[in-house]
C-alpha cells in the first residue's frame, strides 16, 4: 500500500517501510499522520510486507528512507540492507527490530544502517530519529538551523 501526498503538493519525502506485520505498518502510518513536522506528515510511504516487495518498490521508487524490519517471512532484513549498501549509499536506513540486544544492534550498524529503533518504540522516538536523519534536528517541530549568511 502507498500513501501519497495531496495533488499539487510539493515533492514529499519518500519512505519505504519493510514490515511483515500489518499492525506495525498501520502504527507507523498513524505516527507519521500525527507527526508535528509537516514534512513527515506529507511523506509518501510505500509498504512492503516482505523482501521481494521491498526490492521491487526500492528499484521503482528510490526512497529517501527505508524503515526496515529484520525478521521477514522471506529472509533477513540485514541481508537486504547489505545488498542496498553494496550498490547505493544514499537512502537513510532505520532498522526497527524487537531484538534489542547489543550484539544485534551492532550487527545492524555494521550492515550499514543509519539508526536503530527497538520495538516497541514510542512515537516520539521514531519521529525524532527521522527528524535527525532527514532534517538535522532531534526534536520534531524544531526549526532547522539557519543557514550561514
Amino acid at each position: 500500500m502507498t500513501r501519497s501526498p495531496a495533488p499539487g503538493a510539493a515533492p514529499a519525502m519518500r519512505i519505504l517501510h519493510v514490515e511483515d506485520e500489518e499492525l506495525n505498518r498501520r502504527l507507523v502510518r498513524a505516527i507519521l499522520d500525527r507527526a508535528a513536522d509537516p514534512r513527515l506528515r506529507s511523506a509518501v510511504v510505500d509498504e512492503a510486507p516482505d523482501l521481494g516487495a521491498a526490492r521491487s518498490l526500492f528499484s521503482s521508487h528510490r526512497p529517501d528512507v527505508v524503515l526496515l524490519d529484520v525478521r521477514l517471512p522471506d529472509g533477513n532484513g540485514l541481508d537486504f540492507l547489505r545488498e542496498l549498501r553494496s550498490v547505493d549509499r544514499s537512502p537513510r536506513v532505520v532498522v526497527m527490530s524487537a531484538s534489542v540486544l547489543a550484539i544485534e544492534r551492532d550487527e545492524a550498524m555494521d550492515a550499514g544502517c543509519d539508526a536503530f529503533v527497538g520495538k516497541p518504540y514510542m512515537p516520539a522516538e521514531l519521529t525524532a530519529t527521522l527528524g535527525r536523519l532527514m532534517f538535522g534536528h532531534d526534536e520534531i517541530g524544531q526549526q532547522d538551523p539557519p543557514s550561514p549568511r
